[in-house]
């Protein structure tokens, strides 16, 4: 069995690689191969917090900082504990629940546990 993706145009699965691209036999769409491998290369993120220590799913960590949060009257104070983390993409990395809510954390203002 191949490893040669079906076309993202038209989902035959009529295609073949040539050179750099995969071409689709049935409706000519030409895509880079190398996209497909940057998928996987995003999924090896490593986000690190305040002190470089890597961070994991399921992590406890807390607030270096008093933060803000945009549209509300909520401060978030400075050694606020939270408990298991999400890490999600983007440019805010870790996703949390605390008691004043649901909150999306950038991972420089926080520390491990």
């Amino acid at each position: 069995m191949s490893n040669v993706p079906a076309c993202p145009q038209c989902a035959m699965e009529n295609t073949y690689p040539d050179g750099d691209n995969y071409i689709c036999a049935d409706c000519g769409h030409e895509w880079p191969i190398a996209a497909g491998e940057s998928d996987d290369s995003h999924a090896d993120t490593v986000v690190k917090d305040a002190n470089g220590n890597v961070l994991a799913d399921g992590d406890s960590v807390a607030l270096i900082k008093d933060l803000k949060v945009k549209g509300s009257s909520i401060t978030l104070k400075m050694g606020t504990k939270v408990k298991s983390i999400r890490l999600v993409g983007g440019d805010h990395e870790v996703d949390c629940k605390m008691d004043a809510g649901n909150f999306m954390l950038k991972a420089c203002y926080l520390k491990k546990i």
